[in-house]
């Protein structure tokens, strides 16, 4: 998010480019007989060129601050109502707010189009977040340090506090001088580096170490060499994170061992959709796994597991076929439907309209559906329950 100044541009200061403006109440009028009054804002609109924006929630707008108070800021958005920041996305953004001037441009991201007053709610907090995303993508590529809050240990390593950002250092990259490991750092700043920063995916890892211990050992370097990408080695699991697994790969290289570490991000551990990476390993397993890439400057593999079986999806074409039926077993119950496991990684999903009001699925239970469309590149299938006579309301 970058703050340049910008002089605010009214759509009444634009509107006095076409003649003398006075205010009669609410309404304007114009001094020159040659130019019509308006009598709608749509005509007053036209007359002015004023290009409207089209809004919607989840938008990332560039706005000017029109006035700045302890309790709100408002905006001109381009559009009919003006925009405004108030009550917690206020307090959150505290920081960005007090450097902001009448007349600054900034981002913001829409959370509400109107409010009860006619006013498209903003948020100045996540336009801020978006902004840090970017920030460590540069500091990754020119390998800055950054400094982190520790909050929180769990089995795989440290979870930190980075400007609002949720980060992670694997207890792999954390300095072993500190005596009681990640417990020592809960509460405290420290500096490191950023080895992956994928905003899609809400990744971030850090490295402690690497910036501590130097560059990667000429040893570690050599093993590096001898890894292929598409190659499969066995490891061991070494951590468990809500994003994936870490695996450990241990090579003898000049008659001593050497380890290097490995992600199997959660969309790599099964062709199925996996809800917790802990449902599927335990610490100190030993897994086989594939190489998809390897990270130059961290020496970090990237890895999978699903790779190594089948692409179920790939046949389901030839193998299903639209209104046919197929039993099967109900897997995931969530608030727009229920996911029935067709076959081993196979999932489909009877929507919520589909469910009879007087039906509630099980986790486990058997079911039978009828295939109502098969998305094979979106890895979707759309079932309905096979029913005996139709419901009321039935869609």
């Amino acid at each position: 998010m970058v703050v340049t100044k910008n002089p605010s541009t009214s759509l009444r200061a634009r509107v006095k480019s076409l003649g003398n403006l006075k205010s009669s109440g609410n309404k304007i009028v114009f001094s020159h007989s040659s130019i019509p009054e308006p009598q709608t804002m749509e005509e007053l609109i036209a007359q002015t060129g004023y290009e409207l924006k089209g809004l919607k929630r989840g938008d990332v707008i560039e706005c000017i601050v029109t006035a700045v108070s302890a309790h709100e800021i408002r905006f001109d958005i381009g559009a009919k109502t003006e925009g405004i920041v108030i009550g917690k996305e206020l307090e959150m953004a505290r920081e960005v707010v007090s450097k902001l001037r009448v007349g600054d441009k900034i981002t913001a991201f829409v959370t509400q189009v109107e409010n009860d007053n006619n006013q498209t709610v903003l948020s100045l907090r996540r336009a801020g977040l978006d902004r840090k995303w970017k920030e460590l993508g540069e500091k990754n590529k020119k390998n800055e340090p950054v400094t982190v809050l520790g909050m929180e240990v769990n089995r795989g390593g440290l979870l930190v506090d980075v400007g609002g950002l949720r980060g992670f250092i694997p207890a792999s990259q954390i300095n072993p001088s500190h005596p009681g490991g990640a417990k020592d750092l809960i509460g405290k700043t420290l500096s490191v580096l950023v080895l992956e920063v994928d905003q899609t995916k809400n990744r971030l890892i850090l490295s402690e170490k690497a910036l501590t211990g130097g560059a990667i050992s000429k040893a570690k370097a050599d093993a590096l060499l001898k890894i292929k990408i598409g190659e499969i080695y066995e490891g061991i699991v070494s951590g468990i994170v809500p994003f994936g697994i870490f695996v450990t790969i241990t090579f003898t290289e000049a008659d001593s061992k050497i380890s290097v570490d490995g992600l199997v991000h959660i969309s790599e551990i099964a062709w199925e959709k996996v809800a917790s990476p802990s449902d599927y390993f335990k610490s100190g397993q030993i897994v086989k796994v594939m190489v998809l890439g390897i990270e130059e400057k961290s020496g970090k593999l990237n890895l999978s597991v699903k790779q190594l079986t089948p692409n179920p999806w790939l046949a389901l074409a030839e193998k299903y076929s639209k209104d046919q039926v197929i039993p099967g077993k109900v897997s995931r119950i969530a608030q727009f439907g229920t996911f029935v496991e067709l076959e081993p990684g196979v999932m489909g999903l009877i929507h919520i309209s589909k469910i009879p009001s007087n039906t509630e699925y099980k986790t486990g239970e058997k079911v039978d559906c009828i295939i109502e469309s098969i998305d094979t590149i979106q890895k979707r299938i759309s079932l309905a329950p096979v029913l005996t006579e139709k419901p009321v309301g039935y869609k």
